[in-house]
C-alpha cells in the first residue's frame, strides 16, 4: 500500500467516533421518524377527509404528494449534501421535516395539507441515504455490516409499526397528532446531531463560483421524470391503468424524461445524478436486489393484512399484530447476521436470506380460509428471518467498492431502487388482486349451476336451514343462492391471494444466480477503505 494510502487510511480511523453506536442511535432517529411518516398516515386518511371536507380520492392526495416528493429528492441527495455540506444538509432537512409535520398538523383544508406533505416527503427524501452514508463512515470496515444492521431495522420495522400507531392515535386522539409527534422527536434529533455529526476529512463539498453551475436540465429531467413515475404507479390501479388517458400521459412523460436524464447524465462533466456507479458490478447488482427486495417485501405487507381484513375477518389492529413478531424477529437477527459478516462473505449469507423468505412466503401461499392467528404468525417470521440475511449483506456488497467520496451519490441510488421497488410492489399487488379475483370467479361460476350435483345439494342444505330459520321457500331460495354466491367470490379471492404470494415468492428465488455475478470481497476490505 503506498503512502498515501496508508495516510488517508490513519486520518480515516483517527476520525471515526470513540463511541459509533451512539452516533449511529442519533442518526436513525430522523429517517426512523421519516420512513413511519409513509404509512401512519394511511388509516387516518377517512378520518382527514371527514374532518376536512374532502372526498376519499382528495385525500388519497396526501399520500401521494409525500411518495412523489419523496422520490424526487432520493436520488438529488449526494448532489445538494456535496454543495451545502453533508451535516449542515442533513441537518436542515430534519429541520424542515419537524416545521412541515407541524405545520400538516394544523392544516385547515386539503389543499394546504397537500401543499405542506409536499415538503415534508422533499425534506424526509434526503434523510435515508444521508443517515446511510453517516453509518457507513461512522463504523470501521470490519464492523460495517453492523452498520447496515442498524439502518436495515429501521428500513424493515418503521413501515410495520407505522400502520398500527397510526390506528391507535387516531382511534385514541385525533388524525393531527399522526403529525405532531414528530416535532418532539425531530427536535430532539437536530439537538444531538448538531452535537455529534460532522464532515469526515475526506468529504468535498463544491467550489461556488464562476465556473460552478448548476445542471438545471438534469435537475429538471429526472424531478419530472421520477414525479410522474410515480403518479403511474400511485394512481395506475385506481384509473385503470392505460384505460386511462391519465395514466398514459404521465407514463410518457415519465418514459421520455427519464431517458433524456440518462442520456444527458452520462455526458455531464458534474452529473446531478451519478449513474457512473452503475459501471460497478457490484452495485448494480446489489441495486437491482434491492429493487426486487422492495418489491416483494412491501407487496407481501400490504398483501397480508388486506388477506387478514377482507376474508378473516381481523381488525386493523389484529391484523398489525401478526406482522409484528415478524419485526421483532428482524430485529433480533439482523445484528446476528452483522457478526456473522465478520467471518464469512457477505455475499454467500445473501442465499440462505433469500430461501428463507421465498420460503415464508410459499408457506403463505398455503393458507385458506380456516387458518388460525398463529399459522400466519409463523408465517410471517419465517419471511421475517430471511430479510436479516438480505438487507444488511446486499448493502455491504455494493458499497464494497464504491469511493468514499462517492457514498452519498449511491445511498441515494439504493434507497431509490428500494423505495421505487416498494411502490411498484404495492401496485403489483393491488392490480393483480382484483384481476386474478375476476379471472377464478369467471371460472367458479362457470361450475355453480342446475347441472352439478355439489352444487344441488349446496343449495338444498342452505335452503332448508334457512327454512327452518323462518323464512318462506322463496325468501329462502334468494338468500341461499346470495350465500353460495358470496361463498364463491371469497374462494376466488383467496385464490388470487395464493397466485400473488407463489410470484413474491418465485422473486426471492430469480435473485439467487446473481449472486453468483457478485465480486469477491473479502480480500478487498483495505484496499477499498484506502
Amino acid at each position: 500500500m503506498s503512502s498515501s494510502s496508508e495516510k488517508l487510511l490513519s486520518e480515516h480511523e483517527d476520525w471515526l467516533p470513540h463511541n459509533p453506536w451512539v452516533l449511529a442511535g442519533v442518526v436513525m432517529l430522523a429517517p426512523f421518524m421519516e420512513i413511519l411518516d409513509t404509512t401512519i398516515t394511511n388509516v387516518a386518511l377517512p378520518h382527514i377527509a371527514g374532518n376536512l371536507s374532502a372526498t376519499i380520492d382528495e385525500s388519497t392526495w396526501v399520500l401521494t404528494s409525500y411518495l412523489v416528493s419523496n422520490a424526487i429528492m432520493l436520488p438529488l441527495s449526494g448532489w445538494f449534501s456535496s454543495l451545502f455540506g453533508r451535516k449542515r444538509f442533513y441537518i436542515s432537512c430534519i429541520v424542515l421535516f419537524t416545521i412541515s409535520s407541524f405545520l400538516c398538523g394544523l392544516a385547515p383544508s386539503i389543499g394546504f395539507l397537500v401543499f405542506y406533505r409536499i415538503l415534508q416527503g422533499a425534506a424526509g427524501g434526503a434523510l435515508q441515504p444521508m443517515a446511510q452514508s453517516i453509518l457507513i463512515e461512522s463504523f470501521p470496515v470490519k464492523k460495517r455490516g453492523m452498520a447496515m444492521a442498524m439502518f436495515g431495522m429501521c428500513v424493515v420495522v418503521a413501515p410495520i409499526i407505522g400502520p398500527m400507531l397510526g390506528g391507535w392515535i387516531t382511534d385514541n386522539y385525533t388524525w393531527r397528532w399522526v403529525f405532531y409527534i414528530n416535532v418532539p422527536i425531530g427536535i430532539l434529533a437536530v439537538s444531538l446531531s448538531v452535537a455529534l455529526l460532522k464532515d469526515p476529512p475526506y468529504f468535498i463539498r463544491k467550489k461556488l463560483g464562476p465556473e460552478f453551475r448548476i445542471d438545471y436540465i438534469g435537475l429538471g429531467l429526472i424531478a419530472l421524470g421520477l414525479g410522474a413515475l410515480q403518479m403511474v404507479l400511485d394512481k395506475g390501479e385506481r384509473e385503470d391503468w392505460f384505460d386511462s388517458h391519465f395514466i398514459i400521459a404521465f407514463s410518457v412523460i415519465c418514459a421520455v424524461s427519464l431517458v433524456s436524464a440518462v442520456f444527458w447524465e452520462l455526458k455531464q462533466k458534474d452529473p446531478v445524478i451519478k449513474l457512473r456507479l452503475l459501471k460497478d458490478r457490484n452495485f448494480a447488482i446489489g441495486v437491482f436486489m434491492m429493487y426486487a427486495l422492495g418489491f416483494a417485501l412491501y407487496g407481501s405487507t400490504i398483501l397480508l393484512p388486506l388477506f387478514l381484513q377482507n376474508l378473516m375477518g381481523y381488525n386493523a389492529l389484529t391484523s398489525g399484530l401478526v406482522l409484528s413478531p415478524g419485526a421483532v424477529l428482524t430485529m433480533l437477527g439482523m445484528p446476528l447476521v452483522g457478526v456473522l459478516m465478520m467471518r464469512f462473505q457477505a455475499r454467500w449469507l445473501i442465499i440462505p436470506g433469500l430461501i428463507i423468505g421465498a420460503a415464508g412466503l410459499f408457506i403463505t401461499a398455503g393458507f385458506n380460509l380456516q387458518i388460525s392467528y398463529s399459522n400466519a404468525v409463523w408465517a410471517r417470521c419465517v419471511l421475517s428471518a430471511g430479510l436479516g440475511f438480505l438487507f444488511v449483506p446486499i448493502n455491504t456488497v455494493a458499497y464494497n467498492y464504491i469511493a468514499k467520496t462517492e457514498t452519498d451519490y449511491a445511498s441515494g441510488l439504493i434507497n431509490l431502487a428500494r423505495n421505487l421497488g416498494g411502490s411498484a410492489g404495492i401496485s403489483f399487488v393491488t392490480t393483480m388482486l382484483a384481476r386474478r379475483a375476476q379471472f377464478h370467479q369467471s371460472v367458479l361460476v362457470s361450475h355453480v349451476n342446475e347441472t352439478n350435483p355439489i352444487y344441488i345439494r349446496a343449495f338444498e342444505g342452505a335452503k332448508d336451514t334457512l327454512i327452518h330459520q323462518g323464512a318462506n321457500a322463496a325468501d329462502a331460495a334468494m338468500q341461499a343462492k346470495a350465500l353460495i354466491y358470496g361463498f364463491v367470490q371469497r374462494q376466488a379471492s383467496m385464490l388470487a391471494f395464493i397466485d400473488i404470494f407463489y410470484v413474491l415468492g418465485f422473486v426471492f428465488l430469480l435473485m439467487i444466480p446473481l449472486v453468483f455475478l457478485m465480486k469477491k470481497t473479502t480480500n478487498h476490505k483495505k484496499a477499498s477503505e484506502a
